[in-house]
């Protein structure tokens, strides 16, 4: 598994030439996909290698999965990661000219349905095997294009010192008491990112009255998931909203607890589409089912991520068991992104 750099604008680096060389080489197209698995596999092998462009910068997980998929088939996998904006500006450069050197684009869903219409880079996939273990919540949103791999989801984080157990608040209810007015830390809802999916998804469950009361709490936004985490940790404050949960591993040890509202989480859910003229279209495809696999789920589920698949053949443990299948609180909805950002403008001043 190797990583591919970010090439300057003003050139073409040596790895671009490279895999483009290496397209060119195998002659290899989206229509020359056998339509038997085996054959997939075949040509995969033959393809030998697969490029993933990914907007989840999440060493661990990847390199635990990309190890899996090239013990599994011998295929190496080369990953660039980078931020969401950044990756589809690079896809939509490198489509426009010609230059199609990634495979698979691994991410945020919401990424792939809000981008404007004529910057559609995705191909169909023509059939996953492992689409069959998804969770019936899951199956319903899977196309042609794609299925969700995995979730980030999204709780509180607490400072045990400033909120005795038992105290903290167990739903997005419990916000709203006025006993946390000017303690709680938000991501910005006003920005992209885990605070706009809050906003958006508290507001399709309790209406815009919630977050007009919300308001009057005197919340402090961040834009830093990092440095917010850290703050709740140093007392700062005794809330943060919304914790991403797959953090929590990097603050045992710290004074502070995760909750789980009991109305359910605020999640992403991410996919993993073949690019437009994928180079290695058999070992894109592989690569894409093999995400929906035990391997790459059990990966997902041990870092604290949601999966979405119905069962898995390892046993977990019940920490992790709770964190991969958490309630979601509703629906993700893709088609009203804008008027949300207007709306959470409109609310928070």
């Amino acid at each position: 598994m190797s990583h591919l750099p970010l090439p300057r604008a003003t050139r073409r680096s040596a790895s671009i030439l490279g895999l483009l060389l290496a397209a060119f080489a195998t002659g290899a197209t989206a229509q020359d996909k056998p339509k038997d698995w085996d054959g997939v596999i075949a040509a995969a092998k033959k393809e030998g290698r697969v490029v993933v462009y990914s907007a989840y910068v999440s060493p661990d997980t990847h390199q635990a999965i990309n190890r899996a998929f090239e013990k599994k088939y011998g295929i190496k996998v080369d990953i660039l990661m980078a931020r969401g904006t950044e990756l589809r500006e690079r896809v939509r450069t490198e489509q426009a000219a010609g230059r199609y050197i990634a495979d698979v684009w691994h991410t945020a869903i919401s990424n792939i349905e809000s981008g404007p219409k004529d910057q559609q880079f995705t191909q169909p996939h023509g059939g996953l095997p492992n689409i069959a273990n998804l969770k019936p919540d899951f199956a319903k949103r899977a196309n042609d294009s794609y299925a969700p791999i995995f979730t980030i989801n999204y709780g509180f984080l607490v400072n045990t010192r400033l909120v005795k157990e038992g105290e903290e608040p167990k739903s997005w209810a419990d916000l709203l008491d006025p006993k946390w007015k000017g303690k709680i830390l938000s991501d910005d809802p006003r920005a992209s990112g885990g605070g706009r999916v809050m906003f958006h998804m508290t507001t399709d469950k309790f209406g815009k009255e919630f977050h007009e009361k919300l308001s009057q709490q005197g919340l402090v936004f961040s834009r830093d998931y990092q440095e917010a985490i850290r703050r709740v940790a140093r007392g700062e404050f005794a809330i943060y909203i919304p914790l991403i949960l797959s953090q929590y591993e990097q603050l045992k040890g710290l004074p502070v607890r995760y909750v789980i509202p009991k109305e359910g989480v605020t999640y992403g859910s991410y996919g993993a589409p073949l690019l437009k003229n994928a180079p290695n279209p058999n070992a894109a495809r592989l690569m894409a089912d093999f995400y929906l696999s035990d391997e790459a789920q059990l990966v997902y589920a041990k870092t604290s991520h949601g999966i979405t698949v119905k069962q898995l053949s390892e046993k977990l443990s019940p920490e992790a068991e709770a964190l991969a299948n958490v309630t979601p609180l509703v629906d993700e909805d893709f088609t009203r992104i804008n008027p949300m950002f207007d709306l959470a403008k409109s609310i928070y001043k």
